[in-house]
């Protein structure tokens, strides 16, 4: 009778502590700083076109013309990866994430996200490139948003 009890107290501590660590970490992943939200402004255009398979293929193409290699595309989920090898740096690599959802009846949102190394890549310029590239290949203005 004794181990049970002491069974039950042990349990119960390790239910106290996990419960209070959960309580501290929520607070952390809802925050949303100015950063934030400035770093998708740069990363988000609306295109006026609701052709979600058209501008996929049109995500695509505009990759390759920029010399990435295409390493995963989806359809129902909207989402385009790849990748540009550094030819300097070996070990690091430019990779990007596209996805593409509706807004609204008539537009798309296109959201682009770079990653050098491990490192998100925040330049404006660059993600202007790409949006400018990817207009030219739609025929389309860019909003930005």
């Amino acid at each position: 009778m004794k181990i049970f009890k002491v069974q039950m107290v042990v349990i119960t501590a390790f239910t106290l502590i996990g419960l209070s660590g959960c309580g501290t970490s929520k607070n952390h992943l809802l925050k949303v700083n100015d950063s934030q939200v400035k770093m998708r402004s740069i990363q988000t255009r609306a295109f006026d076109t609701t052709n979600k398979t058209k501008m996929l293929r049109t995500v695509i193409s505009t990759l390759q013309d920029l010399g990435f290699v295409m390493d995963q595309a989806d359809e129902v989920l909207g989402t385009v990866s790849a990748t540009k090898l550094d030819k300097k740096f070996s070990k690091n690599s430019l990779q990007i994430t596209v996805t593409v959802r509706r807004r609204g009846e008539t537009q798309l949102l296109v959201r682009a996200s770079l990653q050098y190394g491990k490192k998100s890549v925040e330049n404006p310029a660059i993600y202007q490139d790409f949006f400018t590239a990817l207009a030219k290949s739609m025929f389309l203005t860019a909003h930005m948003i």
